[in-house]
């Protein structure tokens, strides 16, 4: 019970992120949206860069396997994320002296040290198998930043006030949170050197991965602002922001409840039966419900659109689309699925080289889509998603590393369900809400048969 009120936590923060972005889409004028969307992906960039290896050193190495390695390893968490926090505001002095506004840069690093710390305390606590405390935080925070952000917004439409907002919103999760889990942020200050350079090998190769991850959007967005203009760039940048969310939603949902028993089985028993159940459960729920989730956001986009996206960038955003969703659903399945092995097994040089291929592509891709046929939005959105797809299909080779026990019918039905909504919206595309209704349909039939077995491994 505790996994599926998780779920409902993601869920939570998901629709609220949504309303979010669309409410500030709508409020600030298309320059400043630009400056705000920017600012988010850098802020995101920063925390990653600076704690995301201590978040993956967590999610592979704690809690151990007693009381004792706990203790350990919870103290030097702490130690590293302080000394993270160090070069994290080292970060945003040097942004000051190269001419950065002062109030800008120390915002930034103040948001991206809040931003990368909660990511590591709640990863702890799901490790622990505290799923309602974890479910109450990850909810509280969403939130607060939407209440701080949306404060922010209403008192000026302009770039600074919603920084201001966002920072507010920032500044109460954290100290909400250091009042309900004292346990772990009052954990005794006993580092070990042997465990910050396992944590530094392992933690500093994958979060290496994902700052590769998160230059492919920073790239895109740059691509876009750079041939469409700041204004023009707008729609684009909002389907970015917009259309990759139902994904993050999906694969960090399923690896918040489903990696952790993933690893503990394989440091115990290493390529067992159990285990490759496990894994193939793992890899058949990420495949089933990412397609899923494509097809449903297929099925909504025209009529969504109508209600929700501003009447100046509607139509530029619904060009682009159907094409980010792609690209969407093909990154989401290379930083998650396709890795997995690499990580269990901690092929380091793997996890780089898939992370740098994959974003490589994509942007090569959306700059040859350019030069070849214009500058236009559609071509660059074009190109990324062939980029983006060519190396979902070289990561396929990692799933080689482990063995695992195919489950074939919830990844089948699910891409099935993707190519039926598809092909239904577009027929009824001259009508939203026809081809809502009928994209939706045709992803339920298509994926009804797999869905009960997928609930219920979820729950497990």
């Amino acid at each position: 019970m505790a996994k599926i009120v998780a779920l409902g936590a993601y869920f939570y923060q998901a629709v609220l992120a949504l309303g979010l972005l669309l409410v500030v889409s709508n409020r600030l004028p298309s320059a400043e949206f630009t400056a705000y969307s920017l600012f988010v992906s850098i802020v995101q960039f920063a925390a990653i860069a600076c704690f995301e290896w201590i978040r993956f050193a967590c999610s592979r190495f704690y809690p151990g396997p007693d009381a004792t390695s706990e203790i350990a390893e919870r103290g030097t968490l702490v130690v590293e994320f302080l000394a993270c926090c160090a070069f994290c505001a080292l970060g945003g002095l040097v942004a000051w002296l190269c001419g950065m506004p002062a109030f800008l840069a120390g915002l930034g690093a103040f948001a991206a040290i809040v931003q990368g710390g909660s990511e590591i305390h709640l990863a702890m606590l799901r490790f622990r198998h505290a799923f309602r405390l974890f479910s109450r935080m990850q909810a509280l925070r969403a939130s607060l930043l939407a209440a701080g952000t949306l404060a922010g917004a209403w008192a000026g439409t302009d770039f600074g006030h919603v920084l201001a907002g966002m920072t507010g919103g920032y500044l109460a999760y954290a100290v909400v949170a250091g009042l309900a889990d004292r346990a772990s942020f009052g954990a005794p200050m006993r580092w070990s050197g042997q465990a910050t350079r396992r944590h530094l090998a392992y933690g500093g190769v994958s979060a290496g991965a994902a700052i590769a991850a998160m230059l492919a959007p920073l790239g895109l967005k740059a691509i876009f602002t750079a041939m469409l203009g700041g204004p023009g760039a707008a729609a684009p940048l909002l389907a970015l922001d917009l259309l990759q969310r139902p994904f993050v939603l999906i694969v960090s949902a399923i690896h918040a409840i489903r990696y952790p028993s993933l690893v503990q089985l394989f440091d115990r028993d290493g390529d067992g039966m159990a285990f490759r159940c496990e894994l193939g459960r793992y890899y058949a729920l990420l495949a089933g419900f990412c397609s899923m989730g494509a097809a449903a956001v297929l099925s909504l986009l025209a009529l969504a659109s109508a209600f929700l996206i501003a009447p100046e960038l509607r139509e530029a955003f619904l060009r682009v689309a159907p094409l980010i969703t792609l690209t969407a659903l093909a990154r989401a399945l290379v930083q998650t699925l396709l890795p997995t092995a690499a990580h269990l097994q901690r092929r380091l040089g793997a996890i780089a080289l898939l992370a740098v291929i994959d974003s490589a592509l994509m942007c090569l891709g959306a700059l040859v889509a350019a030069g070849l046929f214009g500058g236009s939005d559609v071509a660059i959105s074009g190109g990324a998603a062939a980029g983006a797809l060519i190396a979902c299909a070289g990561g396929l080779l990692l799933l080689r590393l482990l063995p695992f026990e195919p489950q074939r019918l919830p990844p089948v039905l699910g891409f099935g369900a993707l190519a039926s909504a598809w092909a239904v919206a577009t027929w009824f595309s001259e009508s939203p809400v026809l081809a809502a209704a009928a994209g939706l349909a045709a992803t339920l039939l298509a994926s009804l048969p797999a869905l009960p077995r997928m609930l219920r491994w979820l729950a497990q």
